[in-house]
This record gives C-alpha cells, structure tokens and sequence, in this order.
C-alpha cells in the first residue's frame, strides 16, 4: 500500500539514506529541509524512483508553536511522519532544546491532532532513559550515564522529552503508532544484521544505512504499536527482527516512568 511520508530534516544523513528507500517502494515522500541551497541535493535522490518526491524548504527554527506545526501537516497532508532533524550541536545549548525539543513536541502533538497521520517515527539513542532498564548489566547504565550526564547533558535532556511526548502521545490514540527507534553510536558502515529491541547493552554501534533501513521496515510492517526499539549492530536479519519485535510487542520503555503513567 502506497504512503505519503514527511521527512523532517530530509538534508540529514540518515534522511538522504530513508528517502530513496521509501521511493523505491513507490511511495510519495516529502523532504522538509531548511535552505533552498539543500535542494539539489534532495531532488537527485528521487531521480529514476517509482515514488514521487516533494522537496519543502521551510526552517524549523521559524515553527513557533504546535498550531505553525499543525499549518505545515496540513499543508503537506502526510499519512507518517519522520524526525530525523536536529540541531547537532551547533548554536549551543538554546538552540539544542529549541529543536531537539520544543519543536520536535510541536511536531509531535500536532500530528497526534491530525487524524490522517497514522505513525510518527521519531530517531533519538539508544541512552535516552531515566532508568537502567533490566535487561541490562551496571556497565552499561553506567556507560549511558556517563554520555548523559557529559557531553551530550543538553541533548539528552532534549531527547528524553521528545521520547515521552511521542509515548504519550501514542498512548491518548490508539490508530496514532509511536514509534521510538533508538541506534547507538552513528557510523557510516553499510547496512548489516542488527539487534533490535531490548539490546543487551548500551554501547554499541548503529550503521546510519541500517538505521534507514530499519525505520522503512517499520514504517512498512502492519501493527506496529507504541513503542521505543534500541538498535545495535548485531547478528540478526533485519526484516526478522522486525517482524519478531512486532509480533512480540517489544517495548523498551519498560522500566521507565513514561511507561507506567496513567
């Protein structure tokens, strides 16, 4: 079945990696960039695709609050839509949680308030919790701690927001999928086996190209639920763990505060 996905921060690695991906599969996906000097660069990777690409040029830094947000949606009349936008540490601290955050919420609640969009697919890491989960050893809490609590304190505090307005957000709406995939270290290997779900760990690595392609295997597979999936490098087939994770209701928010809230 053919689907309209809007793809927030479409000039992103992993964005420039998904978008011929989900062409190739005939469907229409719009790339949210930010300068029209980016379109170039987006409109090659739908040269020769059986879907259709549409390039938007529109900053998130002039998105203000959820109702600007809602004008975009509207605008674009997406069935999914993707984060993969982000400040990347450039601007400081401000301007991390202005788009790490704050817009990245207002995208999120306005899609929960559109009933044509159906799934938001929000990319943010393996460490973004509050607790050590179970399935996890002391090394690596600790190890995630260490990152959170460090070098990327802001974007943590940032990202751990985005993650729990999306849960909940699914959670008020039942035909409103959030789904939290969660890579670790970003490298540019080509796409490989992965574990996918509750990892054993929280170190690890996550090829930018596997990542791609397991958002189109979500976004793809039919009753998909709310849920965060951590995503490493790992030994199994990417489509059978996907399905598996499905099938399972795999949630790693387990153990986290979001989680139990009623």
């Amino acid at each position: 079945m053919s689907r309209h996905v809007l793809v927030i921060g479409g000039h992103g690695k992993i964005a420039q990696l998904l978008t011929p991906i989900l062409l190739k599969r005939s469907w229409t996906v719009t790339s949210m960039i930010r300068t029209q000097e980016q379109a170039a660069t987006i409109e090659a990777l739908g040269k020769g695709q059986a879907g259709k690409l549409n390039v938007l040029v529109s900053s998130l830094e002039d998105v203000q609050d959820e109702a600007q947000a809602k004008s975009i949606l509207d605008k674009v009349k997406p069935d999914y839509v993707v984060w993969s936008a982000g400040a990347g540490g450039r601007g400081g601290p401000d301007r991390t949680l202005r788009i790490d955050r704050d817009i990245c919420i207002n995208f999120i609640n306005a899609a929960a308030a559109t009933p044509t969009v159906t799934r938001f697919l929000l990319i943010s890491y393996v460490g973004s919790r509050r607790a050590k989960p179970s399935w996890w050893d002391g090394a690596a809490w600790d190890a995630a701690q260490e990152v959170n609590n460090g070098a990327l304190k802001t974007y943590y505090q940032a990202k751990i927001a985005s993650d729990e307005a999306l849960y909940r957000a699914s959670r008020a709406r039942r035909d409103f999928a959030g789904i939290n995939l969660r890579p670790g270290t970003l490298t540019t290997e080509p796409a490989g086996a992965i574990e996918l779900g509750k990892t054993a760990t929280s170190r690890g690595q996550s090829s930018r190209a596997t990542v791609a392609e397991v958002a189109a295997l979500l976004l793809e597979k039919g009753g998909v639920k709310n849920c965060w999936l951590d995503l490493l490098d790992g030994k199994d087939d990417r489509q059978a763990a996907v399905d598996r994770c499905v099938k399972e209701g795999v949630d790693a928010a387990e153990g986290e505060p979001v989680f139990t809230e009623k």
